[in-house]
């Protein structure tokens, strides 16, 4: 037996399309890590950037359960003595910026590096149900289906 690891020049990327229409956060960010990393394929390899391109539509219909709307909080330092903000994902929809709820979401649960960043940048998120990337034909992947718990 010897482990299989893919070379980079057999990597073969797809583009899959998400709606995130009604979809919980959570079940949707951990669906869209595992396609950007690769987790979903039988030829996975960890040191390669062996993911398919995602494209997410539909940002702003995306649904948190329970009180995470209003009580979840995410920080961020400005660099300054005492630069500490805070946001809701409320407040965060109020200012046009569920895309970066959503990608917040993803970008923790891909790898801090190098490689997540590459990883995190095949990740295309679009507010409404229009995108520029129809000439890639990707395939719609309905979270739906998959399990019932993703939508709400």
């Amino acid at each position: 037996m010897k482990t299989y690891s893919i070379r980079k020049e057999d990597i073969k990327k797809n583009w899959v399309l998400i709606d995130a229409k009604n979809a919980v956060l959570g079940r949707l960010a951990v669906i869209s890590a595992n396609i950007l990393r690769g987790k979903n394929k039988p030829e996975y390899t960890p040191n390669q950037d062996c993911g398919d391109n995602l494209i997410i539509i539909n940002s702003d219909q995306i649904q948190l359960k329970g009180k995470k709307a209003y009580n979840k909080i995410y920080y961020r330092h400005t660099g300054f003595p005492g630069g500490i903000k805070e946001t809701t994902p409320n407040k965060m929809k109020e200012k046009n910026k569920s895309d970066e709820i959503i990608k917040l979401a993803i970008k923790r649960m891909i790898p801090s590096g190098p490689l997540g960043r590459k990883q995190l940048s095949n990740c295309k998120i679009y507010r409404d149900s229009n995108h520029k990337h129809e000439a890639q034909n990707p395939q719609l992947l309905d979270i739906a289906s998959l399990n019932k718990k993703n939508i709400i």
